[in-house]
């Protein structure tokens, strides 16, 4: 039985689901994100045999572990989380992790950064297509739902086509020689790893606003921080602020989308979303800024946080929930999952393999 929003119990097919990790991160955003959707959660495991049983207690699940294979065959699970990090060379683990259970007939859902390069994440497409299963990697940004919001404004016919694309992250970018050695020497880099960590977050959020860019040319100023410009074949052009350095107070994340006609769509700091229309006044021929109806007006939308509402929790603003729930939906449906699946994780792991091509040139992507 499952639990619907409402506390009604409903007797709705569930994803049988094992996990792999039992760190902060898994603790605090994605094992509870697993009570609002069609998961049940039969087995945890990690290396630490006292975390893998509490977690288990914690989360409602019957079997722990510090051996997946042994929970593999022991339970076999429909699908398998993961959530293991980076390991000592700061590179991510899941590759090898994923491909092993894809190939013991599982989906697999995994948390960013999936892979240190496309070649990586090659090597889970092919395993994932001889299996015939399904990957979801935890992009946030594309299940956040003031970013699905925006893209939606932006595909409205009113909206017009989209010339301009700024976003700004809190982001230090390392010197291409660092990022070059961790990619091609295998040479641990905390700059590089964070940078790998972090990129994610930008690069999937443009992916799913406008699909893959052609083109990537970045400066790195001297304290790290960063300016990006990526091109498309449509003419759109998008920039990427990388602010290291930058305050964190007042939100961390802004994303400005401009279309035409005088419409531009704002997110600011992941919660607040503004539809901006131009309304009907000329130049110099009328006295009152204030004409036109609220059709013709800007709009907003922004959570209130008064009422315990599922709306207004991070697990579902931040794109948790979002992640977990399209990840089930396809397993449960026997489709492909419609985003954060493995060509995603190409694209966004691309984008972060052109930064080591060093800055100031036009780099194909």
């Amino acid at each position: 039985m499952r639990i619907g929003f409402h506390g009604q119990l409903s007797d709705e097919p569930r994803v049988r689901a094992g996990f792999i990790g039992c760190g902060s991160h898994a603790f605090r955003n994605i094992y509870p994100t697993l009570q609002f959707a069609p998961v049940d959660l039969v087995a945890t495991c990690d290396l630490d045999e006292q975390k893998a049983g509490a977690f288990a207690r914690q989360f409602g699940a019957p079997a722990s572990y510090t051996d997946y294979g042994a929970m593999l065959e022991a339970q076999r699970p429909d699908a398998v989380f993961i959530v293991t990090g980076y390991d000592e060379g700061g590179r991510p683990t899941y590759p090898e992790l994923a491909v092993e259970r894809l190939k013991a007939g599982c989906h697999v859902w995994m948390e960013k950064a999936p892979a240190a390069c496309c070649a990586e994440i090659e090597a889970m497409q092919q395993a994932a297509r001889a299996a015939g299963r399904h990957v979801v990697v935890g992009f946030k940004k594309m299940f956040a739902p003031a970013n699905e919001k925006a893209r939606e404004l932006m595909a409205g016919e009113e909206f017009g086509r989209a010339g301009l694309i700024c976003l700004q992250y809190p982001q230090h970018v390392p010197p291409a020689e660092e990022l070059a050695g961790f990619l091609r020497e295998g040479r641990a880099s905390r700059a590089a790893t964070g940078f790998l960590d972090h990129i994610c977050h930008p690069a999937s959020l443009l992916v799913f606003l406008a699909g893959m860019p052609e083109t990537l040319y970045y400066e790195r100023g001297a304290t790290g921080a960063g300016a990006a410009t990526f091109t498309y074949a449509s003419g759109l052009v998008a920039s990427l602020a990388l602010t290291q350095g930058a305050s964190l107070n007042a939100g961390m994340e802004r994303t400005l989308i401009v279309g035409e006609g005088g419409r531009h769509v704002l997110v600011e700091n992941n919660l607040r979303v503004t539809l901006h229309r131009s309304p009907p006044v000329g130049y110099g021929d009328t006295p009152s800024y204030y004409a036109g109806g609220p059709q013709e007006a800007g709009a907003v939308w922004e959570p209130e946080f008064s009422l315990g509402q599922l709306y207004n929790k991070g697990l579902f603003l931040q794109g948790f929930y979002g992640e977990v729930e399209e990840f089930a939906r396809a397993v449960l449906e026997g489709r492909p999952p419609a985003k954060g699946h493995l060509e995603h994780a190409w694209q966004v792991t691309r984008i972060f393999e052109a930064f080591a091509e060093g800055a100031g040139r036009l780099i194909e992507l």
